[in-house]
């Protein structure tokens, strides 16, 4: 940081006792007051910011950001009397963020429940008992064997539903007061707020306190954000994804393939967190060539979720392709986008209103692509670029029911960054608006989506 030399005798570059305040550290000092010379001359003593630099995996933001960032103690670098005070203060830092993503949130919700009273519907069995919700809390109270036969003659296994989350709702529901669904719909609205504390972690880390404030604020708010509060996996997963990414960016790679590994048991996606970690990883070897103990256990535990229950269903199916065979059944695949090519092409072509769908269907891809295009251009770090483009990929790029892309693409959160970074240097007023703009549109269209055909 710039500090203006000591003035000199006649020269007072502060008259009196003028003081200005910087941030280093997340602590403020003042600056200005330093040692007193001669009458009216005072002088600006600068001090290294106590913080510990975090080595770079794609480029490193200016050091103005790094001071900004809260850095919490590696696992044994603490005494347990320690720890409580310090992430006590972490989590009063985090909570302009946490509290603009409630806001954003109940403005979501309140909508929802007042346009369900005005069309004679119940707004909580639409959060906790509808399309995968339903299976997810059959799951927890019976466990895995359920088969859905259709009039067509096409099965719905429930192995296509990853565990953690019905796990989740059974302990909650032997432990409390509340059925499966209930529990469901809790753990989405904890494991929300947890996402919107990673996500603001990561902000804050790459560019500042602003931008991490703004870019859960703008995850809140997004058109499909009302499966955020559903009993659905997705808030679950992106917790999970953000911070095992926030633990890889700052160099704890046994807690980022721990979460990692969770991650990969919330949601087929969960490939993507392991991507993350070990393209980074391969990143690193070939520049350093060599990799750390802690580095090698990260990249074991993260595959262990996610391969372990595939390999699980298939031990189940008796096929090593189980998973696979499953997802099948369900209409389910990856075949480099061309079903949904051919979807859209069928709007495109078809009677109107037809074609005015299929060009708002581009429009979503086009901003979608760019919003990844922008990353890269922004100089983003390797692995939120990886995980960005891996879960874009999965989605765009799979067979299936394709009203539930916007859903599937909830957890790419790292395109929020650019806008995020964007509103971050605006005037507060033009983020307050732009903010408060896209929740008024998220609570439309969350009520009429969730009371129409809803996510699948």
């Amino acid at each position: 940081m710039y500090a203006p030399p000591c003035a000199t005798r006649g020269t007072s570059w502060f008259s009196g006792r003028r003081a200005a305040a910087d941030r280093i550290g997340g602590k403020r000092r003042v600056l200005g007051q330093g040692t007193r010379g001669n009458a009216g001359v005072e002088c600006r003593r600068s001090r290294r910011p106590r913080y510990r630099p975090v080595r770079a995996l794609a480029r490193l933001p200016d050091n103005r950001a790094v001071t900004k960032t809260t850095v919490l103690p590696r696992v044994g670098e603490i005494s347990a009397g320690q720890a409580a005070p310090l992430y006590s203060s972490a989590l009063r830092r985090a909570a302009p963020a946490l509290l603009a993503y409630a806001g954003v949130r109940a403005v979501v919700l309140l909508t929802l429940f007042v346009w369900s009273a005005a069309a004679d519907r119940d707004a909580y069995q639409l959060l906790s008992a509808r399309w995968d919700s339903l299976w997810y809390a059959r799951i927890a109270a019976d466990g895995y064997g359920h088969t859905t036969r259709l009039a067509d003659g096409t099965t719905h296994p429930d192995l296509a539903f990853f565990p953690l989350l019905p796990w989740l709702e059974r302990l909650l529901s032997a432990v409390g007061p509340m059925d499966a669904a209930a529990a469901g719909v809790l753990v989405s609205a904890l494991a929300s707020l947890a996402a919107a504390w990673g996500l603001f972690a990561i902000g804050e880390h790459l560019h500042g306190r602003r931008a991490g404030v703004l870019l859960a604020a703008l995850w809140a708010a997004m058109p499909v954000g009302i499966v955020q509060s559903m009993a659905y996996s997705e808030s679950l997963f992106t917790a999970l994804a953000a911070w095992s990414l926030y633990a890889l960016l700052t160099e704890r790679w046994v807690w980022a393939g721990s979460l990692a590994a969770l991650a990969g048991l919330t949601r087929p996606v969960g490939a993507a967190v392991v991507a993350a970690l070990w393209i980074t990883a391969a990143a690193r070897l070939y520049r350093a060539r060599r990799l750390s103990p802690r580095v090698v256990a990260g990249l074991a535990l993260a595959p262990l979720g996610w391969l372990g229950y595939v390999v699980w269903v298939a031990v189940r199916r008796g096929s090593w392709t189980g998973y696979l065979d499953v997802q099948a059944e369900w209409g389910n695949g990856f075949d480099g986008g061309l079903a949904f090519a051919r979807f859209v092409g069928g709007y495109l072509t078809g009677p109107w209103p037809g074609p005015l769908a299929g060009l708002a269907l581009l429009l979503g891809v086009a901003l979608v692509v760019g919003g990844l295009v922008l990353c890269v251009r922004a100089g983003q770090p390797l692995p939120l670029l990886v995980y960005a483009g891996t879960v874009v990929l999965l989605a765009l790029c799979a067979k299936g029911y394709f009203g539930s892309k916007p859903r599937l693409l909830l957890p790419a959160f790292p395109l929020l960054l650019p806008p995020a970074v964007a509103l971050a240097g605006a005037r507060t007023r033009t983020a307050v608006a732009v903010t408060a703009g896209l929740t008024v549109v998220a609570a439309g269209y969350g009520a009429v989506w969730l009371l129409g055909s809803g996510p699948p």
